[in-house]
């Protein structure tokens, strides 16, 4: 539903209240969990050091929101959501309800094609979620009571009815299901060389001559399969060939999807807490140990890297220093990705208040290792440049809890999916001495992990 449609509407008269509750399912297959619930909206979202993972099947409460206040208004209706929820967690708070979902790069993006199912913000609050804490499984059920009944005398019912799906869970034999892997038979790609040529010179002109400092510019591959794309196998092996990143999972409508693994954090909280990253400047992965090493020591020493590196934190301690009391800004140093590496600078902070999670999202981004600096050029010159439309390629995705803390990537290395067709998006940071050619490799690069794991078999 949309939630925008009718301001004057408040979310619990729409869907009702909230009622969540949870139960242990130890010998739960995680994957197994996804995998049943193909053909409903699917849901999924893992950290980085693989400790904590999410999943949902099916929808309980949908939040959409448009224009250039669409941050505050996801803020109000998840407010209004959790503080009106009631919630049986058994003391375990990842058990809680997760909204998952994001934003699209631009405020003022207008569904096309390829986008054709996603708002500027859209959110979903999955009917079960999965939580993997380490080696503990728990499974909850979210579902909406009227407003004025109490929900105590419905409980015992939400319970067994818990059991009832974890039991169902734990007996279903999933690896048949999964093993119908669709068939990469095309790649498209809408941008010819010369065309980006002629774009990369353009935007370093204007850099040179002051426009702007920075700029980051992206292409897109189109591919096509025999059938709808099977999504499980390709998360499988961004899982094995890219665990340091974030991997993510938005299905809000069967074979939509939008999909990745993120190395680039935007923002984290817990309570007062918060972190963040700067990553800009990249550089391939040799094939030897010395190789590796002297590419690395290369992109550290590399003027042009560091420049672009230096803008996005410059940038990023920018925006953060109103909302915090104190930033913590660690050396640079490398993050080592399978086939890239970047620069990468960890950023720890304290917040003046407890502010939730989005309002960080909506100061973040995008930063300049997406967007550019300064920012409103860098947008105004992306949309003049850029001959498709970004959609949610480069913008936040991730989670909110009921305290209205949550995680939210970068979505970049990520992909959309349509019935048969995907399509995989890169960019590059565009600073004065850019050279087109090497910023073509860049990409070429970048769309690797999304290529592989759509050919992986």
């Amino acid at each position: 539903m949309d939630s925008s449609a009718n301001p004057y509407s408040s979310i619990n008269e729409r869907y009702g209240r909230l009622l969540s509750c949870s139960a242990p399912c130890d010998g739960v297959d995680f994957e197994g969990f996804l995998a049943a619930a193909e053909g409903q909206a699917r849901f999924y979202w893992e950290n980085r050091n693989g400790d904590v993972a999410f999943a949902g099947a099916g929808t309980a409460v949908e939040l959409m929101a448009w224009g250039a206040e669409r941050f505050d208004k996801i803020v109000n209706y998840a407010r209004e959501l959790f503080e009106g929820a009631q919630v049986e967690a058994e003391g375990n708070p990842l058990t809680g309800p997760r909204l998952m979902g994001g934003f699209a790069f631009r405020s003022d993006f207008t569904p096309d094609n390829t986008w054709s199912i996603y708002s500027p913000a859209f959110f979903a609050l999955p009917h079960y979620q999965l939580v993997k804490d380490g080696d503990t499984m728990w499974l909850t059920i979210n579902t909406q009571i009227p407003p004025e009944e109490s929900p105590a005398p419905l409980i015992p019912d939400v319970l067994a009815a818990l059991k009832q799906k974890i039991a169902q869970l734990k007996a279903a034999d999933w690896v048949k299901v999964e093993e119908r892997q669709s068939a990469l038979i095309g790649i498209d790609y809408p941008m010819s060389y010369p065309v980006w040529q002629e774009m990369i010179t353009d935007a370093t002109g204007r850099i040179r001559a002051g426009a702007l400092r920075k700029v980051v510019l992206a292409r897109a591959a189109e591919l096509r399969f025999n059938r709808p794309v099977h999504l499980l196998p390709i998360l499988r092996h961004l899982a094995a060939h890219y665990p340091d990143c974030h991997r993510f999972l938005f299905e809000p409508r069967p074979r939509y999807a939008f999909y990745g693994a993120s190395p680039e954090l935007l923002a984290s909280t817990r309570g007062r807490e918060l972190d963040t990253m700067a990553l800009a400047g990249s550089a391939a992965r040799g094939d030897t140990h010395e190789a590796d090493r002297r590419l690395g020591d290369a992109l550290l020493a590399s003027a042009k890297e560091r420049l672009e590196h230096e803008i996005v934190v410059e940038k990023i301690c920018h925006r953060l220093r109103p909302l915090t009391k104190s930033l913590e800004i660690d050396p640079p140093g490398l993050l080592k990705l399978s086939n890239i590496q970047h620069i990468n600078t960890p950023i720890h902070g304290t917040l003046k208040r407890r502010t939730g999670i989005l309002p960080l999202v909506e100061a973040l981004h995008p930063t300049p290792a997406l967007g550019g600096d300064p920012r409103r050029d860098a947008l105004r010159l992306i949309r003049e440049l850029e001959p498709i439309p970004r959609g949610w390629y480069g913008a936040p995705v991730g989670w909110i809890d009921s305290n209205l803390d949550g995680q939210f990537a970068v979505a970049i290395r990520s992909a959309v999916a349509q019935e048969a067709r995907a399509w995989v998006y890169a960019g590059a940071g565009i600073v004065a001495d850019s050279v087109p050619q090497r910023e073509w490799e860049e990409t070429e690069l970048k769309f690797r992990p999304m290529l592989d794991a759509h050919k992986a078999r």
